[in-house]
């Protein structure tokens, strides 16, 4: 529950039924909230009544010059007021849009869809000064069985940014055009199962030195001796716990 009414400025290109949602939300939490649709010189007025802005991206924005353009310019307007702001956005979008429009990186970010107690803890770690994410490392998890790696996104998304692929070869697309710190990795997948794409991994120089971990529920004596020969960073069984994964990439990654 939000303490004192802070005032909540939403940024939109477009209204959608999502943001009228949020906006509902937080309204219901305590938060005085206000939408600014696309009309960036109303940033500096409500930025002297606003706690903060939160800004709700759109979807594919790097792949759209002009979207692209708008969403740097409402972040340099936001940094020139000098306020505290969130992005809301995809996953997917984050390191492309980084490196598109640096003044992002200026600012938290939180991967959507995102629930309401999510969105006002970190409302309130930003307005206090806390930053939500500073530097979290980056990991991919490769399961061809979406409900599991979903699973372990939500134990894990609090302390890293995380990415799916549900096949071996989206993996090895994925991590040509990305920047990971590691792997998670299933070893039964269909056409292309775990070792074959640790295989191809240690094979190319841009992925070769990239911490592999099997997380599988593959535990013969066998299937170890043949994933060791390729030298992983790690073997983890599926019965694992959240609370044993994480202590085990935070001594990973810390």
């Amino acid at each position: 529950m939000s303490e004192g009414n802070k005032d909540v400025a939403i940024i939109v290109l477009q209204y959608s039924v999502v943001v009228k949602g949020i906006e509902r939300k937080l309204n219901e939490a305590g938060y005085q909230t206000s939408v600014i649709e696309d009309d960036h010189a109303r940033i500096e007025e409500f930025s002297r009544s606003s706690d903060i802005f939160l800004f709700y991206l759109p979807g594919d924005v790097t792949n759209k010059l002009l979207m692209l353009e708008k969403v740097s310019h409402v972040c340099e307007n936001v940094k020139e007021c000098r306020k505290n702001m969130i992005l809301i956005g995809e996953p997917k979008d984050r390191q492309e849009l980084t490196l598109k429009a640096p003044v992002v990186s200026e600012f938290a970010w939180l991967d959507r869809p995102v629930e309401i107690n999510v969105l006002e803890h970190a409302i309130e770690n930003v307005i206090a000064g806390k930053n939500i994410n500073p530097g979290k490392k980056n990991i991919l998890i490769v399961d061809d069985d979406p409900s599991y790696a979903k699973m372990i996104r939500e134990w894990i998304k609090g302390d890293y940014q995380t990415n799916i692929v549900t096949a071996g070869m989206q993996a090895i697309t994925f991590l040509l055009k990305n920047h990971v710190d590691l792997i998670l990795l299933d070893y039964e997948m269909p056409v292309v199962d775990g070792p074959q794409v640790l295989q191809m991994l240690r094979q190319e120089p841009a992925t070769a030195k990239i911490p592999v971990i099997f997380l599988t529920g593959v535990g013969t004596k066998e299937a170890v001796e043949r994933v060791m020969q390729l030298r992983p960073n790690g073997y983890i069984l599926k019965t694992t716990s959240r609370d044993d994964l994480l202590k085990y990439l935070h001594g990973k990654l810390g």
